[in-house]
């Protein structure tokens, strides 16, 4: 197995590489093509605003390599919204590989935004991305933005309104919320990708 961490410029790389060391796999940090694609497994790890994380994307000639990615590909956070078609934050156009706009959330009252804590869990749909997740499991979020409940979602949370806090397509997958900072439930579900 040989995993890579895509140095797009996110904030919590250093985080996810210490998670993937406590599941015994060292990620390389690479901005490189050919290691990107070479790699069994690819997370896309973000943390700030969807234009600047296309724009760095861009840059450095990423995008087009990311979608033409045919192994496991992980966005965590920042990293899954960039997954969809497009942003509301910003106007951006984002990766396209699913098919979602992000969306803001509405303001409510008694509901603070950015969402930011932890919050519960519930599996959508049978993948084995998902398989451990058992009732009330809680992962740890920090967001403004988020995606619509779809086709894609393998899990969604309630903030609200209903959300998606994992997504799947094809060999795409997302994780709102920071699965290396979700104690047990986030390691068990970063295995789970690399079990894919």
């Amino acid at each position: 197995m040989s995993v890579v961490l895509v140095d797009a410029g996110g904030t919590n790389i250093g985080s996810v590489r210490y998670a993937l060391q406590r599941l015994g796999v060292d990620a390389q940090l690479t901005s490189d093509a050919a290691a990107i694609r070479a790699a069994s497994h690819v997370i896309l790890p973000g943390v700030g605003a969807a234009a600047p994380g296309m724009r760095r994307l861009n840059e450095a000639g990423l995008a087009d390599v990311l979608r033409g990615l045919t192994q496991p590909v992980l966005g965590v956070c920042l990293g899954m919204q960039l997954l969809c078609e497009s942003s509301e934050e910003g106007d951006t156009t984002c990766l396209g590989l699913i098919p979602a706009t992000v969306q803001h959330f509405e303001r409510r009252p008694g509901l603070r935004v950015p969402h930011m804590g932890w919050n519960t869990l519930t599996a959508t749909r049978t993948h084995a991305l998902t398989s451990g997740l058992r009732d009330g499991d809680s992962a740890y979020f920090v967001h403004s933005y988020a995606v619509p409940v779809g086709d894609y979602t393998l899990a969604s949370c309630e903030y609200g309104e209903s959300f998606s806090a994992v997504i799947g397509r094809n060999n795409f997958f997302g994780m709102q919320f920071h699965p290396e900072r979700s104690a047990s439930v986030g390691a068990g579900l970063l295995a789970g990708f690399l079990a894919l």
